[in-house]
C-alpha cells in the first residue's frame, strides 16, 4: 500500500482537517492546526507530505522520526502540529487497514468509558451558575471555566475576590458532587497565582490549569509546593522533551494536545513519561471532531488517563460544530459525563466529506483575540 495524495480543508469555526489517500482506497483523517495560524500549518503539512507521498502508510514510527527530525530545524507549534495531524491520519489508515480501533493497536483498552468535561461561561455569577446547572442536568459531572479576564501582574484585592467569588458561587450552587476545574489561561503572573491559590484551596478545585505561561515553567515547582490544589499544564508544550523538566516540578496533570504535540505517537510517549512521575493525563482538546476522536483512542489505551476536554460548550464553537462534520454524531454521545469506548475502525469516526468540502469552500480566517489592559497595553488572552 502506498500514499498517493492528500487534501487539507480549512473549516469553521477555526479548524483544519487533513485527508490522506492510498492506492488501496483506504483514506485516513487528521486535524493539523494551530488556532489562529492555520495557514502556516497548512504550508508545513504540504512540505512534510512531499516526503510521504509514495511511501507505505503503515510504517508510522519511521515516518514520525523522519518528519520530526529530518528537517534539521524541529519542534515548535507549527511543525509539531503539522506532524500531529499527519500522524493521526496514518493511525486512522492503519486501524482501517486492520479493521480495528486504534486503541487496539496500542495494546488494547484499559477502560470501557472515558470521563469528559464541558465548559461553562457567564457574564456574571448568576449567569455562570445557571449555565452550570444546565450542564449538570445534561449529565456532566465536571465543568471548567476561565477564572478571570485579563489581569495586571499584581491584581487588586477586588479583582482577586471577584475571581474567587465565581468558584464560590458554583460550589454553593452545585455542592461537592461536581468537579470544578479552573483555567488560568496564562493570564495570571507567578505572583498573582501565588496570591490567589490559597484563597481557592477551601473550594477544592479539580485542578488549576496553566497557572503560569509556558515560558515561566521554571516557576512551577514554587507553585506546586505552595498549594494543595492539583496543578495542570501542557497545552503549549509540543514534545516529550518539552514535558521532561515540567514533569519533575510536582504537577498533577499533564495536558498535551494530540493536534499540537506530535499526534498519537508522541502523546502516548508523553503519557508514559508522566506515569513515571505519578502524573495523570487530561488531553487538551478545544478543537474539532478528529482531534477528539484521536484523543479518545489514546484515552482508552493509557492507564493514567484522568478526564477528556471537548469543545461542545465552548463559546467559539458555533453550537454543535463538533458534530456537524460527522456522519454519525452518536459516537460522541455523552452519558453521565462519560463517552463509551469507540468500536469503529481507525479513529472510530466517519467524517462527512460533503459537509467538510462545503465548509472549506468558505475557509475561515480565525485569529486569536488581542486583549488590552485598562492602560492600553497588551494583555494575555
Amino acid at each position: 500500500m502506498k500514499i498517493v495524495g492528500y487534501e487539507t480543508f480549512l473549516v469553521a469555526p477555526r479548524w483544519q482537517f487533513l485527508r490522506i489517500d492510498t492506492d488501496e482506497g483506504i483514506s485516513g483523517w487528521g486535524e493539523p492546526i494551530v488556532e489562529g495560524r492555520a495557514e502556516a500549518v497548512q504550508g508545513a503539512v504540504a512540505a512534510l507530505m512531499e516526503y510521504l507521498v509514495g511511501a507505505d502508510p503503515l510504517r508510522i514510527e519511521e515516518h514520525w522520526q523522519v518528519m520530526a527530525k529530518g528537517g534539521f530545524y524541529r519542534g515548535g507549534p507549527v511543525l509539531s502540529s503539522a506532524l500531529a495531524g499527519i500522524d493521526q491520519a496514518l493511525w486512522d489508515i492503519k486501524g482501517r487497514y486492520h479493521e480495528v480501533p486504534v486503541h487496539e493497536l496500542l495494546g488494547g483498552p484499559v477502560r470501557e468509558r472515558a470521563r469528559v468535561y464541558t465548559w461553562v461561561h457567564g457574564r456574571d455569577n448568576a449567569q455562570l451558575v445557571d449555565e452550570a446547572k444546565a450542564k449538570v442536568e445534561k449529565g456532566f459531572t465536571a465543568l471548567k471555566l476561565n477564572l478571570s479576564e485579563a489581569l495586571p501582574p499584581i491584581p487588586s484585592p477586588a479583582q482577586l475576590h471577584a475571581a474567587v467569588s465565581r468558584v464560590e458561587a458554583l460550589r454553593g450552587a452545585l455542592g461537592d458532587g461536581v468537579d470544578i476545574a479552573l483555567d488560568f489561561h496564562g493570564r495570571f503572573s507567578t505572583a498573582a497565582t501565588r496570591q490567589i491559590l490559597p484563597l481557592l484551596e477551601p473550594l477544592l478545585p479539580m485542578f488549576v490549569e496553566e497557572p503560569v505561561l509556558p515560558e515561566f515553567a521554571r516557576d512551577l515547582r514554587r507553585i506546586t509546593e505552595s498549594t494543595s490544589i492539583p496543578i495542570a499544564t501542557g497545552e503549549r508544550l509540543f514534545s516529550r522533551w518539552d514535558f521532561r523538566d515540567v514533569l519533575t516540578t510536582g504537577i498533577a496533570v499533564a495536558q498535551p494536545d494530540i493536534s499540537h504535540a506530535g499526534g498519537i505517537s508522541e502523546v502516548r510517549r508523553i503519557a508514559a513519561m508522566a506515569e513515571a512521575y505519578d502524573v495523570s493525563v487530561a488531553p487538551h482538546c478545544p478543537l474539532g471532531p478528529i482531534t477528539l476522536a484521536a484523543s479518545l483512542q489514546l484515552d482508552f489505551a493509557i492507564p493514567n488517563f484522568l478526564i477528556q476536554e471537548q469543545s461542545l460548550g465552548i463559546e467559539y464553537g458555533g453550537g454543535n460544530a463538533l458534530l456537524d462534520y460527522l456522519v454519525d454524531p452518536d459516537v460522541f454521545a455523552f452519558t453521565d459525563g462519560h463517552v463509551q469506548r469507540p468500536k469503529g475502525p481507525g479513529l472510530g469516526i466517519e467524517v462527512d466529506e460533503d459537509v467538510v468540502r462545503a465548509a472549506a469552500a468558505e475557509p475561515h480566517r480565525w485569529r486569536s483575540p488581542v486583549l488590552r489592559h485598562d492602560d492600553g497595553s497588551f494583555a494575555e488572552w
